[in-house]
Formats: structure tokens, sequence, C-alpha cells
């Protein structure tokens, strides 16, 4: 008798702790890769993860960061990540190269890559780029931006010097070795620039015929959303309401990004204060839903691209995104 109630409680041991670790494996694991090291931009994901919203809808959510600029994109298409952060004009670039990728969500609905110029420069509008140089990473968007800029303000582009400063953007403009710059943000490179006593004046791209594009979005495979939809659905619910709570506590969804700060890449949390104050409004737009993408923005960026010769065929805008919501 003993023995049998021995057996019987071992027995109940045993399933007692399965049940009680089993919480955490009924989680379904998604893994999200950032655009970049985590900054101010991604409070709304550390506040859902904190604050539990993930765990809500039943998914256990780890972050990624890329080791280039080009990986988030290629490994979401590949399905090694099921979800990644870009940019508009870059999924529309990644699906005029054949990579199936699609935008499941806007989360910064303006941009942020500025024309550059120091405080004291004699450029005031594009046209007067005429016979200065641009510092910009080698990108053809950014070649596109000020072609853009340049001609709609009544300047020749060809007459602009393009100087390619790879990823040096703040030194290059600290130390004047360019006249001006683009592929800096508003919300971290012209911070930090202000912040070293090297001020920046800024010139916004919308205001010189570039369309008002989506800086920052959500993006997965075409396979991924179109076999898991309810995957999405819950993560927009659950980004949405780390978006709320932001909103409603800047400084508290500030400290929690802060303390999950990437060794190798120390926050300044005054830098990424200001930020977050400049990014919050950007990231909403009233009567529509956190992450909601409209057909009209989507159509516009395509053609820009397409006129723009960055792209080489004329990309259906409205296949490069969709609403999980709908």
């Amino acid at each position: 008798m003993k023995l049998l109630m021995a057996i019987l409680f071992s027995t109940m041991l045993v399933i007692s702790g399965c049940s009680a670790g089993s919480g955490s494996s009924h989680l379904q694991k998604v893994t999200v890769m950032l655009d970049w090291y985590p900054n101010a931009v991604h409070s709304f994901l550390y506040a859902a993860k904190e604050k539990g919203y993930f765990k809500e809808q039943g998914l256990d959510v780890q972050f990624q960061m890329p080791s280039s600029t080009n990986d988030p994109l290629k490994l979401a298409a590949a399905g090694q990540v099921d979800m990644a952060l870009s940019y508009q004009p870059a999924i529309l670039m990644a699906r005029d190269e054949g990579i199936p990728v699609q935008s499941f969500a806007a989360v910064v609905r303006h941009p942020l890559n500025y024309l550059m110029v120091p405080e004291n420069s004699s450029i005031r509008s594009p046209k007067d780029l005429e016979g200065k140089s641009v510092g910009y990473p080698s990108s053809p968007l950014d070649e596109a931006l000020i072609k853009t800029m340049v001609k709609t303000d009544g300047g020749d582009p060809d007459k602009v010097k393009m100087t390619d400063i790879g990823f040096n953007l703040i030194p290059s403009m600290a130390t004047n070795k360019v006249d001006s710059m683009i592929g800096g943000f508003i919300n971290h490179e012209k911070l930090l620039l202000d912040k070293q006593k090297h001020p920046v004046r800024v010139i916004n791209p919308t205001q010189y015929g570039v369309p008002d594009y989506e800086e920052l979005v959500m993006a997965a495979s075409e396979k991924s959303l179109k076999e898991k939809p309810e995957v999405y659905k819950k993560m927009m619910a659950a980004m949405a309401k780390g978006q709320e709570y932001v909103e409603k506590h800047p400084d508290e969804g500030l400290s929690i990004l802060l303390q999950n700060e990437e060794e190798s890449s120390p926050l300044d949390p005054q830098v990424e204060k200001k930020s977050l104050h400049m990014l919050l409004p950007m990231m909403k737009e009233d009567g529509k839903p956190f992450g909601y993408q409209e057909d009209r923005s989507w159509e516009d960026v395509a053609d820009w691209l397409y006129e723009s010769k960055v792209t080489k065929k004329k990309e259906d805008g409205k296949r490069a995104f969709i609403n999980v919501e709908e």
C-alpha cells in the first residue's frame, strides 16, 4: 500500500510539474528582425513584450538585429524570420528583384530621410545644390531623392556632385567633407549632429516632388502572410496595444527601450527622448488604426520609383501590401 501511494504521489508530482511548465510551451514562437539596432522607433515593440501584450495573443516574440541592411527582407522572404522591419521603397525595390515580400503594417507614415545642410550653409533649397557635393551611402534611392528634389526646384541634377561616404554620415558632415547629406534621418543623425555642436538645417523631400512615402513598415513573405494570417493579426493587435501604451506613457515606454539597448550600440537617453517625441505624431493618422495602409501611397511610390529608374518594371503598388485586419 505504501509503495502504491509513493508511486501515485510521484506520478502526481510529474504531472503537476509538466502542467506548471506548459504555459510557455503553448506560446507560438515568432521572430522579428529589426531594421537596425534598438532605438526609439522600436519602443512599441519592446513595450508590447514587456507589458505581456504578445503573450496575451499567445505569442512568444523574439527580436533579432540584422548584420546588414539587406538581411531583413531577404530572410523574411526565405522564411528564416517571420517578419522584418523595413522601408516602403525597399519593399517595392525587393519585389522588382523578384523577392516575394509584402508590407502588412505602416509604422512610420512619413519620410525621415531629409536633405541636411550645415546651419550656416548658403544652400536654401534643392536647386542650390548645383556645383555642391551631396554625401550619401551609395543608395539608388538617395540618388533618386536628390534628382527629384533638384529638378522639381528648377535646378539641374547633373550639376550636383554625389559623393559616396558610406555610413560615415555624421563624421563627413561634422568635418565639412561634403556640402550636404542625404540618407540620414531627422530623428537620429540630425539630433546627434546638433548635440555634437554641428547643427544642421533640413529640407523635406516631399516639398520637392517626392511622394509622401512610409519610412518604416513591417513586412513578411507573401507565403507566410497567406498561410498564417492569424499570426499577423495577433501581432497587429499586440503591436497596436504597445503603441497605444507608448503614446500614453512615453517616458515609461522609453525606459523599457533603454533597458533593452544593444551593448555594442548604446543609446543616448536625451537623444532617444527627442527622437520619440518626433516620431509619435508620424506613427499615427486620424481615423485610421495603427498600421493601416492605403492604396494611393503605394501606387504613388511605385510610380515614382519606376519613373526615377530605381525599379526596372512598373510595380503594382496594390500588390505590395495587405491590411491583415481586412
